[in-house]
């Protein structure tokens, strides 16, 4: 079963040694760690969770205790769940034309293969991600980067709906995403990224080959444009011993 989640969906492995309440409490840290559950939002009830994940009303009890237990979230009785965690790290701001040209040029040395590209509705956090009604009509586009054949990133980005004449597997395959969605006049201005670590669920075990449990650095990105509205909401999963992020930091003062 998949639902919203860090990536844009949880696979739960129900043949794992993992137990299925551990693999949820991983997913809902992330999306707390990540900022897609800020400060002060709500968590699902028992009774939703117990839906979403086709899990036991005892087993989703103890999902949300266990993240009570460590501090994510507070639970009240008729208030419900909310998370009370909040990074101590302030946010680093760089150079987004830089980093634009990063993108591009992963994009150039490596090859793409382009998993599936169709219409979906916008589950909350896609929607909160993008500034659209939930249920809306997006777009998602997964694909999977490869390094001299060898798979290092598994990609998975949203944009609107009204882009479904952009963004189509035989486009993805012959241009990153950000190109096309510059050529069509959806030029990035800004940017949110969140830069984590998440442990390799089924799905990205298949799709990058690595061990079940590997590290995964995970990359959650949101684009705006000059009228700071949202246009894409990515989510970008590396291989630990493929993949690395460098960063040139340097004093003003000196």
């Amino acid at each position: 079963m998949t639902v919203s989640a860090s990536r844009g969906e949880i696979v739960l492995d129900r043949q794992g040694a993992v137990p299925l309440y551990h693999q949820i409490y991983l997913s809902l840290r992330d999306e707390i760690l990540c900022g897609q559950r800020p400060y002060g939002s709500a968590l699902p009830t028992e009774q939703e969770l117990s839906a979403i994940f086709d899990v036991s009303r005892i087993t989703a009890r103890r999902v949300l205790n266990d993240l009570a237990n460590e501090h994510y979230v507070e639970r009240r009785r008729r208030i419900g769940t909310r998370v009370i965690f909040k990074s101590p790290a302030a946010p680093l701001e760089a150079n987004l034309d830089q980093a634009l040209d990063s993108l591009m040029a992963l994009g150039e040395g490596t090859t793409v293969n382009v998993i599936s590209v169709e219409k979906r509705a916008a589950t909350d956090i896609i929607a909160n991600a993008l500034g659209i009604e939930e249920g809306a009509e997006v777009i998602r586009a997964v694909r999977v980067r490869c390094l001299e054949g060898i798979p290092i990133g598994y990609i998975v980005s949203y944009v609107r709906g009204e882009l479904h004449t952009v963004i189509s597997e035989a486009t993805l395959s012959s241009a990153p995403l950000l190109k096309l969605l510059d050529d069509a006049g959806f030029h990035a201005t800004r940017a949110e990224q969140t830069i984590g670590a998440m442990l390799a669920d089924p799905s990205l075990v298949q799709a990058l080959n690595v061990e079940p449990m590997s590290a995964i650095l995970r990359i959650t990105r949101t684009v705006h444009d000059k009228n700071n509205v949202p246009f894409l909401r990515t989510y970008a999963h590396y291989r630990s011993d493929r993949f690395n992020i460098r960063m040139d930091l340097h004093n003003p003062r000196v």
